[in-house]
């Protein structure tokens, strides 16, 4: 690769380079913004390698972030409010297949020995044009081929989520693994087990939201074994859904969706990978139901959309998956919410405290307000403070 293929890289990134040039120290484009710029995917920030020491990193720069201090990586953060990773050259001291102790003072080749796949074992300086690619990514990117760094086994032994990391960057890319990296990843796929459920629900979610093949995804995590050891529902998909989420765009990747989409109980997968409560309580909705309203007609739809609450977008959305078209009832929820017709005791024209005044207390208020608003959502119409009031006069 020669000068006239250097990849573009904004001005503000340059300044940051500039910066640790000018002040004695080695700057060089690495990691996955150099590798997607490579490959002529939209990426938004660069990672530096370099010789200066996170607390020469801070020294320098105005404004950073703590990204990764401890593992020598300091976030700076340029005039467009870009965070870009800074990290010193390193090398792994010890790991225990999770996490690493990292030394510096090296080279960059050695920093570059120490990373996972030959794709991201590149690097570049934005000044002098030259590239540094002693393992051959630039040629594995040309040939669509995911290969690990020297020997595949220690790659995989010093942290176990590289078996996933190779599993994701193969389906975003649609890359062939090399059959020596994938045997490998295969015999060290036990110590997946070792893994923290966070870190795991993290490459979960990036494969389902980059992946060309969201059913590639899941193949190679079945394969692999992955599958078996935190998510044992993906083994028993049936086919049908598994072409339908092969067919779902990028941009409507939802990993809660897909989750639901794909199992049959995503809460309880959720909460194995240690998902936030919000996102469980969304898979948890998703499963409560009801998935469709009992009938066609508006009321039938008001009372759905009263019963799911919360739910209803995600219920759609699910549909919409699951069948490759809108529900039938997406127009009428829409013109429900244009309406702004009443659908829970909240929305009611009356409270539980006009309710006592007409005399009703204890438990009765609560069963007076559900009476009407049964009422209401057959006819909105009845949304009415005296109307309301009168119906309860009646019911008292």
């Amino acid at each position: 690769m020669n000068a006239s293929d250097a990849p573009a890289i904004p001005e503000e990134v340059l300044e940051i380079a500039r910066t640790l040039e000018q002040a004695g120290y080695e700057a060089w484009c690495v990691g996955g913004a150099l590798r997607d710029a490579i490959l002529g995917h939209p990426h938004t920030d660069f990672d530096f390698a370099t010789s200066a020491t996170p607390a020469q990193v801070q020294a320098l720069f105005r404004r950073t972030a703590p990204v990764g201090e401890k593992y020598g990586t300091v976030g700076v953060i340029d005039r467009r409010r870009v965070v870009h990773e800074v990290t010193t050259f390193r090398r792994d001291v010890a790991t225990d297949g999770r996490h690493a102790v990292v030394a510096y003072g090296v080279s960059l080749e050695e920093d570059l020995s120490r990373r996972d796949f030959t794709i991201n074992a590149i690097a570049y300086h934005p000044f002098r044009q030259e590239w540094r690619d002693p393992y051959g990514g630039r040629s594995d990117l040309g040939r669509g081929l995911l290969r690990a760094v020297g020997e595949p086994a220690e790659r995989f032994r010093e942290d176990y989520l590289r078996i996933l990391r190779a599993v994701r960057f193969a389906a975003r890319f649609d890359f062939a693994i090399e059959p020596a990296t994938w045997a490998a990843a295969v015999a060290a796929a036990p110590g997946l087990a070792r893994l923290s459920a966070e870190r795991v629900r993290e490459e979960w979610f990036k494969g389902l939201r980059t992946a060309t093949s969201v059913s590639r995804l899941v193949e190679l995590w079945v394969r692999v074994g992955a599958a078996e050891r935190w998510i044992p529902e993906l083994l028993a998909i049936p086919a049908e859904l598994l072409a339908r989420a092969a067919t779902v765009p990028l941009e409507a990747r939802d990993p809660v969706l897909l989750t639901a989409l794909l199992t049959d109980h995503a809460a309880a997968v959720l909460r194995r990978l240690r998902a936030s409560n919000a996102e469980i309580e969304r898979a948890a909705l998703l499963a409560r139901g009801p998935a469709e309203p009992a009938g066609s007609t508006a009321a039938d739809v008001r009372r759905w959309l009263s019963a799911v609450g919360r739910g209803a977008d995600d219920l759609l959305e699910l549909y919409a998956l699951r069948e490759g078209r809108d529900a039938p009832w997406s127009a009428t929820v829409r013109g429900v919410r244009e309406h702004g017709e009443p659908l829970a005791r909240g929305d009611l024209a009356v409270s539980g405290t006009d309710l006592q005044a007409l005399g009703a207390s204890g438990p009765r208020v609560g069963e007076l307000l559900t009476t009407l608003l049964d009422r209401v959502l057959e006819d909105p119409s009845l949304n009415q403070r005296d109307r309301l009031l009168a119906l309860a006069r009646e019911l008292t």
